[in-house]
């Protein structure tokens, strides 16, 4: 999720190809089902992010070395329901669970092996179904919950032993991506990720979200930013892969963006067929394009979804492709390059002729961090900037609410000013 922030202030020496405008398509398919307005959806969405990978927020690290199953479970749980009880004292209606942090499940999948953020081990059950669990304790507390999936990720890294334990995984069902199809996979960003380019790969992706939506009583999916993810020193080879299927392209990044789109699409089409209530959203980098690039871009200067992870994601507002969209604005009033008002009041406008939801995600993990570029978030203990911020969301309509990155943020030191104030606006 921090893709964006690390990008957007990063230099902007390589710049994006200069393009024409995209052109406004039809608000939405009139042959699309549109999901019914359900009464929930008028309330504002007070929600927040639930990260799994590397066990940034659960399950907490020292559960996975405890070699007795039993204690291991209750604590897991017992961590998980501290969590959602201080959730919903805080007024948080929605969590966003990170059920697919990289080529591994939270569930019982029939098509990923089990992750090991619960184990330490990929492939070993946990005991128990971590999502089941989450949904269950959630909804029992009135809090709904999004399964947060990364779409293209199979690893964080590339070591030798991940590797090792990768291949490992031959003996199991299921066995790891990583050898079932290791003709679909890249290094990039210094990790391993599916070429996004591979028809296959989509729909193995698609799958997998299937799987879910079919299974357990989700309120919503959502992607995150994550599409295509390079880093200059680790760039992500896809020429064969160009020219095996971008026939037809002018370049090679309007392929990737088309390739994007393909995904975005089938994604929401699956969801619709199976449960047309269950909400398809995604996370993208706050910025679609900066202004000196294309004249329906934002007044900002830095890291474009559409150029940097080929996501045209104002396209997809504009074709009724999501139920809501949550950028993140991870910045504050006072930065020039990436203003959180400019910002916000872009999507209200990009929002405003569709039925997307713009939800807006903030940036909760800098609250309290001293910064040079960014001091505000440390006056008055970041209070005043997180005002202004759910101030402007509540000021104005095409806004229907406010995401937290991330949970764990909610228990640090440097926090606690603005957690006070949150249980005062938004708590029971």
């Amino acid at each position: 999720m921090l893709i964006a922030a690390a990008l957007l202030l990063a230099s902007c020496a390589s710049k994006p190809p200069v393009s024409l405008v995209t052109p406004l398509p039809p608000v939405a398919n009139p042959n699309q089902p549109q999901p019914p307005i359900s009464p929930h959806s008028q309330q504002p969405m007070r929600g927040v992010w639930l990260t799994t990978v590397s066990r940034l927020d659960w399950p907490p690290i020292a559960s996975v070395n405890i070699s007795n199953d039993a204690v291991r479970i209750s604590q897991q749980k017992k961590a998980l329901t501290d969590k959602l009880d201080k959730l919903k004292s805080l007024g948080i209606n929605t969590v966003f669970f990170q059920v697919k942090p990289d080529g591994t499940a939270l569930w019982p999948s029939k098509i990923l092996p089990w992750s090991d953020m619960m184990t330490g081990k990929i492939g070993r059950d946990p005991g128990y179904d971590p999502l089941q669990f989450m949904l269950d304790e959630a909804h029992r507390r009135g809090i709904k919950v999004h399964a947060w999936f990364n779409p293209y990720r199979v690893t964080v890294n590339t070591k030798p032993g991940t590797v090792a334990e990768l291949n490992r995984t031959l003996s199991q069902n299921p066995a790891s991506v990583f050898v079932l199809h290791r003709d679909w996979i890249r290094t990039s960003g210094d990790r391993y990720v599916l070429d996004p380019g591979i028809p296959d790969a989509r729909d193995w992706i698609t799958s997998i979200v299937a799987e879910v939506v079919a299974r357990y009583p989700v309120d919503g999916v959502q992607f995150d930013d994550y599409f295509y993810t390079e880093s200059p020193g680790s760039v992500l080879n896809d020429s064969q892969t160009f020219r095996q299927y971008g026939q037809g392209f002018a370049s090679k990044a309007d392929w990737r963006r088309h390739n994007t789109q393909l995904l975005i699409e089938q994604v929401f089409r699956t969801i619709k067929q199976l449960k047309p209530d269950v909400e398809f959203g995604v996370s993208p980098a706050g910025v679609w394009r900066n202004r000196s690039h294309d004249a329906a871009g934002s007044d900002t200067r830095g890291a474009a979804a559409y150029d940097e992870s080929y996501a045209d994601t104002r396209r997809w507002v504009q074709q009724g492709l999501l139920d809501y969209i949550a950028p993140q604005i991870y910045w504050p009033f006072a930065r020039d390059a990436a203003r959180y008002d400019v910002l916000a009041k872009w999507w209200a406008e990009v929002v405003k002729p569709t039925k997307t939801r713009l939800y807006i995600g903030i940036a909760l993990y800098k609250v309290g961090e001293p910064s040079k570029n960014e001091p505000d978030w440390t006056i008055g203990g970041g209070v005043p900037e997180l005002k202004k911020q759910l101030d402007l969301n509540e000021s104005l309509p095409q806004i229907s609410g406010t995401i937290l990155f991330r949970e764990n943020y909610l228990n640090q030191p440097q926090t606690q000013e603005a957690v006070n104030y949150l249980r005062k606006r938004w708590g029971e």
